[in-house]
Formats: structure tokens, sequence, C-alpha cells
């Protein structure tokens, strides 16, 4: 059995072992943040002062909020929303519940953690929790955020094991990649499974009696429990395409659900698709959608394609570089449209502007943005001379995609740099190199696409830009 205070013991061995540990040690402020949210209902006005102020003590969680307050998927009339009590107001309680938690869940995993089984893992939870919204025949707002909800959560089990570095976690990874069941690999390494551990923290956090039916074994009580069932099964299945008899199997029991024929729920879970895709990146997650539906080829196997870039915006953050170049440039002020654009526009997960330090021997960051980014302040170096693991770094003379050779030296510091492919933008002065924008996406396996590549050159043409109307004045 675990122990409660901050000492991890060496292994778990038990259901309760593992529920412990997972909420005294690695996650206590999501588990308390959770219960906190869930213990929430729209009864009255002081609850709603409540679960304003639960999101505002967040700095993150708020910007997550307001942000997807101002998506089509939650706010269908387009009205802009610039605070969380105008968001509730204006969108709902529940909605605004719904994405408190789906913003902390994401949040919190991923700052601890980017192993491919957690983008996977989310990558089905949001994708699973779209379709059971969508699909939800009682358009109420509770009854549509509590089945988002509900598919969001009903593998928190595996989430959270896969958030935290553990010596069993790293085991559990050797099996799966030898394909051994996942069942058995389970039992033999942690001694139970996910979906034990899963009821484990559902009652542990008190996520609420409709997640404790989803979870639970046997038919589920309701028609609700069971569509978030058959939807969280669906998205699974859909990772290998839309047809096959297992897939034809759950068409059939959604079709139950929703009342409607196999073929018509099929149709629709495919538009569903496009919009979970759509969610993932206002979560700031856009690495996950080349894990869902869609980014797979005929033959259910992953083509590793890039997400589409978000127009608008890019024409939004261009527009405001024009607006800061016409003025007095500010080169603090563009490279951060820069990062930003990059991040959110062309769905690069992390970025960072690195120029020259003292010595001007080496190359160091001066600004970061995206998960994972923390350490890159103080460990990324690149030398200009070349030398070193991540001299392959260096630009050419415009933007291009750096891809790695097949063994490429890493760094300790963070297991993707240099490793994986990614933008890169140079940034001169009177024909020397300065600085230079890089972009990857971490644990998604996918190249960066031609089109993000032009979205990016143009981001970085206004920064050069920048660089050049200050050189000559």
């Amino acid at each position: 059995m675990t122990t409660t205070n901050e000492t991890p013991p060496s292994r778990m061995n038990s259901t309760q072992a593992w529920v412990t540990y997972l909420s005294k040690v690695e996650l206590p402020v999501l588990a308390n943040t959770l219960k906190r949210i869930n213990e929430l209902t729209d009864s009255t006005n002081s609850t709603v002062n409540e679960l304003a102020n639960v999101i505002l003590n967040d700095a993150q969680l708020t910007s997550q909020v307001l942000r997807l307050s101002n998506t089509v998927f939650y706010n269908q009339t387009r009205t802009q929303v610039s605070t969380v009590s105008r968001a509730i107001t204006l969108i709902g309680f529940d909605s605004v519940k719904s994405m408190a938690i789906s913003s902390l869940l994401v949040d919190t995993l991923l700052q601890r953690n980017d192993r491919p089984h957690l983008l996977r893992c989310l990558a089905r939870a949001i994708h699973s929790a779209v379709q059971a919204r969508c699909l939800m025949p009682k358009r109420n707002d509770h009854a549509l955020e509590e089945v988002f909800i509900g598919a969001l959560l009903m593998n928190i089990g595996e989430l959270a094991f896969w958030s935290c570095d553990t010596e069993q976690a790293h085991e559990l990874e050797q099996r799966l990649r030898l394909e051994e069941p996942p069942v058995e690999a389970q039992k033999a390494v942690l001694h139970t499974t996910f979906t034990e551990i899963t009821r484990g923290l559902v009652d542990a956090w008190a996520l609420g009696p409709f997640i404790k039916d989803v979870v639970a074994p046997g038919q589920a009580n309701s028609m609700a429990a069971s569509l978030v069932r058959h939807s969280v099964e669906m998205a699974t299945l859909s990772e290998k395409g839309w047809r096959g008899a297992e897939m034809d199997k759950v068409l059939e029991q959604l079709g139950k659900d929703t009342d409607q024929t196999p073929a018509a729920v099929r149709d629709q879970l495919k538009v569903n698709a496009q919009e979970a895709a759509k969610v993932a990146v206002s979560l700031g997650i856009p690495q996950v959608t080349a894990l869902m539906p869609g980014s797979q080829d005929g033959s259910g196997g992953r083509a590793g394609r890039a997400p589409d870039i978000d127009p608008n915006l890019q024409l939004q953050i261009l527009r405001d570089l024009t607006v800061s170049l016409t003025d007095k440039p500010d080169l603090n002020e563009v490279c951060q449209l820069v990062i930003e654009g990059t991040h959110r526009a062309i769905g690069m997960q992390r970025v960072a502007l690195l120029m020259g330090d003292k010595t001007g021997h080496n190359l160091i960051p001066r600004k970061v943005g995206g998960r994972g980014t923390e350490t890159w302040r103080e460990d990324f170096v690149i030398s200009r001379d070349g030398t070193g693991p991540l001299g392959r770094l260096l630009p050419h003379a415009s933007c291009v995609i750096y891809e790695p050779r097949p063994v490429e030296e890493g760094v300790p510091y963070d297991r993707w740099l240099g490793k994986v492919p990614a933008l890169i933008g140079p940034l001169t002065a009177k024909g020397r190199l300065v600085g230079l924008f890089y972009a990857d996406n971490a644990a998604a396996d996918y190249v960066p696409s031609e089109e993000q590549l032009t979205a990016f050159g143009h981001f970085v043409q206004n920064a050069q830009l920048c660089i050049t109307l200050l050189a000559a004045n």
C-alpha cells in the first residue's frame, strides 16, 4: 500500500495503492479541483460565483475557458466573450463547467508528460466526448455537458497513469510495444487494470453519480450512460477506420441509443469527428488531431497528416503584425505575435525564438510558447558554429522543414529536441544570422505540411522586416 506523503513507493501492487498514489502523491491538485467543480450545480447565484472564482484562481484555466467560449462549438451566436462571468451568462453554467474540466484535465496531464500513450488517450477522450455531446438526443444544456464530461473522464485511470513517470509505466509501455494483450499486460505490471483504477478514482475524487454509472460493471442505468459507453468504444475502433464487424456492432448500439439507423449514425460520426479535431485545437493540443479519424489512410493505418491551419486566426495575427510595423516597430511585440501565430494559427505545439547570447557564440531562447518549453529558457542552446547535438537545427537562407536523421543525437533535458520534424525560420541583420524561430510538435509523429511552412514563413517575414527597419534607423 502506498503512503500519503510526498515519497512514492517503488511499486504499486493493488487498485487501492494506485488510487491513493495518484490522488495523494501525483495529482492532488487535479483531484481536489475536479472535485470542487463537480460539486457545483447551477442552483443559486452564489454557486455561479463559486464556479467563476475557481476558474479565475488559475490564469491558464481562465485563458483556456475564454478561448473555448469564443468557439462555434460552444458559442453558436458568435457573440464575443471577454470575461468568465459573461461566459456563464451567455453560454450557460453547464457549458462553462465542462470547458473548465476539459481544460484543467488537458493542461494538468500534459504539463507532466507528453508520452505517445497519453496523447493517444487524450485524443480518444476528446473524440468520444464530442461524439457523445453531438449524438445526445436530449438537447438541454445539462444533458449535453453531462455526457461530454462522462465520456471525457470514462478512462481517467488510464489518463492519470500515463501522465506519471513511474517505473511501472515504462515497463507497461515496453510490454505494449511487444503487442502483449493490453488487459493481461496491465494485470501483470500494475496488479490491477485501468478500468479498476478508474472506478477507484471516480469514488475518491467524488466525480458524481452519472460518471459512477458510466464506469460501473453491468448494464448502464440510463440511455445517456449507455451512449457514453458506446461513444468511447466507437472512438477507439474508429482509429482503424469506420467499417468492420466490431464497428458495425457499435453503430447498431449507438442507433438504439439515439433512435437512428446505423447508416445515419455513421454519417453523423464522420462529421462529428471533424468537430472533435477543432475542439482539440481550441484546447491547445493540435498535435492529437493526427491521432483522430480523418488522419487515417484507407487501410486504417495512420498517415501522420499535420493538422489544418486556422486561416482566419492567421489573417487576424498578420493584420496585427502589419499594425505593429506601421507604428514604431517593437521587436518584442512582433516576435510575440509570431510565437502566438505559429502556436495557435499554424498548430505547432512548441515554439521558441532564439537569439544570440552575451558571448556571441550561442543562440539561446528569448521567448517560448506551448507546453513542454519550461526547461528551454535554461537549457536550450545552439552553437553558432553548428557543433553539438543541435547543430543541424541551424537554418539555411529561408524557412525550412527540419527532418531528423534516423539516428539523431538528442539532449538530456528534452526527449524530442532535434529528434522530431520541426519548422525553422532564420533572422538576419546585414547578412549575419542573429536568431531563429523553432517550432515542433513533440511526441506527434508527423512532418509539418507545406501549408504550415508557408504560413510560418509569412509570420517570420514580419519579424525579419522589423529587424531590417530597426537596423536602418
